[in-house]
């Protein structure tokens, strides 16, 4: 049983498909993907089955404002969405999936957290066009 803790910031920047001219929209339909994700079985970073429990998806900046989506906890960070992740992934009792390329933050993270990158997040979702229609 294992939380994915996204970097959403950083997700975001791994494609470039425009999504700096409307940051808060680009966050909000990604999150929309996230939100089927808790109660699957993905196929996890190393090929093997992840159960996913929830996703909690860090959120700073100009994408601070979007709505929370059903089945996804936001974390709106006031400052830095490095350090929103780093305290979060350091309460957290529970096992932990997070989504980063960013190499600062992973060596900030707890030695036991799992660490996987855009890519393979962007790989397990549901496509955009499966979520609207």
């Amino acid at each position: 049983m294992t939380v994915l803790l996204v970097d959403v910031a950083n997700v975001l920047g791994s494609r470039p498909d425009g999504w700096w001219r409307d940051r808060a929209g680009a966050t909000a339909r990604l999150l929309a993907r996230f939100a089927g994700l808790p109660g699957c079985t993905l196929a996890g970073p190393d090929g093997a089955p992840l159960p996913c429990t929830a996703v909690v998806a860090v959120v700073e900046g100009a994408a601070r404002g979007v709505a929370e989506p059903p089945g996804v906890r936001l974390v709106r960070a006031t400052g830095s969405g490095d350090d929103a992740l780093a305290e979060y992934a350091r309460a957290a009792a529970e096992p932990l999936l997070v989504v980063t390329a960013d190499r600062g933050l992973r060596a900030r993270l707890p030695a036991d957290a799992g660490v996987a990158g855009p890519g393979w997040l962007l790989g397990v979702l549901p496509s955009e066009t499966s979520t609207t229609g």
